[in-house]
């Protein structure tokens, strides 16, 4: 197996899961699960929204959990579409799950912005 794709295999298998209670159904929280935060991610989303790193907005945030979001067996929780739900949801709920998907960014230096 050459390098790229054990580095491939790895970031896929390093997929985290957490619980949203606000979103569960019938008193199960629901749980979503998220892939390693990329550059290729970063990219994106800092080619959208300006300071994405340093100071991201709400819009950023939900941007981000489209991207990121999804279901146990990989298929992802929410489509472009699902953005004006999203942007209605509360900031607290928003930012809670953004902080979850980037907590495995210890510092912005681990994505290469010196």
């Amino acid at each position: 197996m050459s390098l790229a794709k054990r580095i491939a295999a790895s970031r896929q298998s390093n997929r985290k899961s957490f619980e949203v209670a606000e979103w569960g159904d019938d008193g199960v929280p629901l749980t979503v699960y998220v892939g390693v935060l990329t550059c290729a991610d970063v990219d994106r989303l800092q080619r959208k929204h300006q300071n994405f790193m340093s100071n991201p907005t709400v819009a950023a945030m939900v941007d981000l959990i489209i991207m990121k979001a999804e279901d146990k067996d990989g298929e992802k929780l929410f489509t472009l579409e699902d953005k004006p739900i999203l942007m209605r949801e509360s900031v607290a709920i928003i930012s809670k799950i953004a902080g979850e998907m980037f907590s495995s960014v210890e510092k912005q230096e681990d994505l290469g912005n010196d």
